[in-house]
């Protein structure tokens, strides 16, 4: 958690002054401790988020799932909301902070992201987003996820609190988890323990446009993708039952080692979902039928940039979705404009339960504008600001089975929540205040560093 810089290095400093008056004859092992006494003793390098029992009183709430209260107060208590309403009493032993002309909204949450997986996309060291191999179900985004990088701040002060991370490249690349963006290891940041399996839908189209393949060779790579795909997961369903039966006999399963097997099933259980990325109709209707076939219990479909066009085959396989990104140019030139931002309002309006994302990483900030592009374009198959806001909160939390702890403003659920000073989707509004499982997040970032100073320049522009 980067924030605010306070000062220099006290570290240092404090190092030195010891060696400055400490006697010749002291030993390393006393400075050490010594320096380590001076460490504690000095002053934090950074704004720390802290947890109390708050009360936010005089806001306008808007709880997502049970209406707006104009006037209201929200109580939080260790890292829970336990009290929220019109009346509600102020407990007494509860900061009370005034968000009169703010509006408190549940933290949003972005369905697909590499955030903290790559910090400089031109330095393959800071790049943990991709493995090497095709097949890499168990290479884990949560214990990849830098905790301290960058992008992480500046998105959660645009009120986006969690994110689905994921690994890319290969047909399974890996396997995802939903994050909230705030701590120090794994298990601070993992909500609810949520994992998917990513699997990266064979595509029976070009690549993109430098894509020079003959349709020949495009339908071979297909076929032959296709055929690996089944395979594997034959032999993945296979070692599933093993595993089964061997848990049910208490024993130990003997076989070669298989870590790619071992990560796809849960998966054949059905205890994790299969994020599936597709996007071309065509590769819709094939997903949805090998889904069909293969029996999949928890499939969610990813990106779905045509999913526009078959929406009704979406909605009668029951299948959710995780749109975007909504920012996006048509995938045909003989597509109107807008089709990408109305494609989250399309699929919804054929019934299916439509979450957003971004694909992005030091862009993850930018999903309120993702989420506004949809409702000014979607408006009018009924996709308002609304169904924009259910899409980057609740919808997304149903979709990741996480919907007992956050997207919403409830009684009992995490204390996730921003007060803003107006609509979160438009660019003038500001975060006022930002709470992550109830801790009090300063609202300090790379950008807020930068803008103070620059602003503030010493010794200034020389004259």
């Amino acid at each position: 958690m980067k924030h605010t810089v306070n000062g220099g290095a006290p570290g240092v400093s404090a190092l030195s002054s010891i060696k400055q008056s400490c006697p010749m004859g002291l030993s390393l092992a006393s400075l050490v401790a010594l320096a380590v006494l001076a460490l504690a003793a000095a002053p934090p390098l950074v704004a720390q988020a802290t947890r109390r029992a708050v009360a936010l009183t005089n806001a306008r709430i808007e709880t997502v799932t049970r209406g707006t209260i104009e006037r209201g107060t929200l109580v939080m208590r260790d890292g829970r909301i336990v009290a929220l309403g019109p009346d509600v009493a102020v407990p007494s032993d509860a900061e009370t902070i005034d968000c009169a002309g703010l509006t408190l909204y549940p933290g949003m949450i972005d369905g697909g992201t590499s955030l903290g997986l790559v910090e400089v996309g031109s330095l393959a060291e800071t790049r943990d987003n991709d493995e090497l191999g095709s097949i890499t179900p168990y290479a884990q985004a949560l214990t990849a996820i830098n905790p301290n990088a960058v992008a992480i701040p500046v998105t959660r002060v645009n009120g986006v609190t969690a994110a689905f991370v994921a690994p890319g490249g290969g047909l399974f690349p890996g396997t995802g988890a939903l994050v909230e963006l705030l701590g120090y290891t794994p298990e601070q940041m993992s909500v609810a323990g949520m994992r998917a399996v990513v699997l990266d839908f064979p595509s029976s189209g070009r690549r993109a446009w430098w894509d020079q393949r003959t349709e020949e060779k495009i339908n071979e790579d297909n076929r032959r993708a296709m055929r690996t795909l089944n395979e594997l997961w034959d032999r993945a369903s296979l070692f599933s039952r093993a595993d089964s039966a061997r848990r049910a006999a208490g024993g130990t399963l003997d076989g070669e080692y298989a870590p790619e097997l071992e990560a796809i099933a849960p998966v054949v259980r059905g205890e994790m979902p299969l994020m599936i990325e597709v996007d071309a109709a065509r590769d819709i209707d094939s997903a949805l039928a090998w889904i069909r076939r293969r029996g999949i219990r928890r499939p969610i479909l990813a990106g779905v940039a045509e999913g526009w066009r078959v929406a009704g085959h979406i909605a009668a396989a029951d299948v959710p979705c995780v749109v975007g990104p909504v920012l996006a140019n048509p995938t045909r030139g003989s597509d109107r404009y807008d089709k990408g931002y109305a494609n989250p309002a399309l699929i919804a309006r054929a019934g299916v339960q439509v979450a957003l994302r971004t694909t992005e990483n030091a862009n993850v900030r930018n999903l309120p504008y993702h989420a506004g592009f949809a409702a000014a374009y979607g408006a009018r198959y009924g996709f308002d600001r609304e169904a924009a806001l259910r899409a980057v909160t609740i919808n997304p939390a149903r979709i990741f089975g996480v919907d007992s702890v956050l997207g919403s403003l409830e009684v009992g659920k995490r204390a996730t929540l921003f007060a803003a000073d107006g609509d979160p989707f438009e660019p003038a509004t500001n975060i006022r205040r930002l709470f992550i499982d109830g801790y009090d997040v300063p609202l300090d970032s790379r950008h807020t560093e930068l803008y103070r100073e620059f602003i503030q320049r010493s010794p200034g522009v020389a004259k």
